[in-house]
């Protein structure tokens, strides 16, 4: 009868601590915040507050994998080795594919980011320590604001988000695509198409235009101008010396997107000028054991770019 009650009573408390975890996860969480909107739909993220003192930084955490992104994909946990450090964290949802191409998720990251710039008072945050992370797409997407982000435009304009500026201040990430011209080798282009498409990863190639006269959307079938949008939305096309400090994490067995496309980022940013770094696991492939792991590395470059503080 006493093994039984004493079993009771660490079943009882073991819940109770459960759900007073639960509760204090929760307790930092605001969903469902509200970025932007487009064809009648809103664009949201979630913002975890710091768990300790502020840092006044931030980290923008973009939910996606091939291009498919989903509030129900939001990993709490993931933002731990960040919120125990003092970083607010911004977890984007961007339109997803198949309804949305790649094109259009980069426009909804730069409306996240200049929105989250819009909001720095509010959230108590530096708009100019900004960093930025995702893994694959999300990954591709965390470089693309790291290269080519946007300046700020009128603070007077109609929509006074986009008077500010959508570039990230340092970038870390996991195996990106970095060049669709040149998919794994050189001249070998990732399109969609033919017989190098992905599968489950056509949609996001399948670019339009809007047609004034017509008020509709077209397909882009012209191979020409679908090389001119594929450079447009490679990162390594913009790749500068004023382009944001950049860690890529990339195992060497990738079979998804090969670690040639970190290999030639990473040479290009530092013949550029810029600061960028490759960390090569050994016979890994796309995603391994333990990544949770390598979200400290993350942060320790984040304290480096963003706060000038080394372990």
């Amino acid at each position: 009868m006493l093994i039984h009650t004493i079993k009771c009573v660490i079943v009882s408390l073991t819940l109770a601590l459960l759900a007073t975890s639960t509760a204090l996860a929760q307790d930092n969480r605001q969903a469902d915040v509200i970025y932007g909107r487009k064809y009648g739909l809103a664009l949201t993220m979630d913002v975890f507050k710091p768990t300790v003192k502020s840092n006044r930084a931030a980290i923008v955490m973009i939910v996606s994998g091939g291009w498919f992104s989903s509030p129900e994909a939001i990993n709490p946990k993931s933002t731990n080795p960040f919120t125990s450090r003092g970083y607010h964290v911004f977890a984007v949802v961007h339109g997803s594919q198949p309804k949305f191409t790649i094109p259009e998720a980069i426009e909804d990251l730069h409306r996240a980011t200049k929105f989250i710039r819009s909001k720095a008072k509010e959230y108590e945050i530096d708009p100019e320590k900004i960093g930025i992370s995702g893994g694959s797409a999300g990954g591709h997407l965390s470089l693309m604001m790291g290269v080519a982000g946007k300046k700020g435009g009128e603070l007077n304009s109609k929509d006074q988000v986009q008077g500010f500026a959508s570039g990230a201040n340092a970038v870390a990430c996991f195996f990106p695509p970095t060049d669709f011209l040149n998919w794994g080798e050189d001249g070998k282009e990732q399109l969609g198409r033919g017989p190098q498409a992905i599968p489950n990863i056509v949609a996001p190639f399948d670019f339009v235009v809007f047609n004034q006269q017509k008020k509709q959307f077209e397909p882009v079938e012209d191979i020409m101008e679908r090389r001119k949008i594929g450079a447009a939305i490679s990162p390594i096309t913009h790749i500068s010396k004023q382009s944001a400090p950049s860690l890529i994490i990339h195992g060497d067995q990738d079979k998804l997107v090969s670690i040639q496309q970190a290999e030639s980022f990473v040479k290009k940013m530092k013949e550029a000028g810029a600061i960028a770094e490759l960390d090569t696991r050994k016979g890994a492939s796309h995603g391994w054991a333990n990544m949770d792991k390598d979200l400290e590395k993350f942060a320790d470059w984040f304290d480096l770019h963003l706060l000038n503080k080394t372990k």
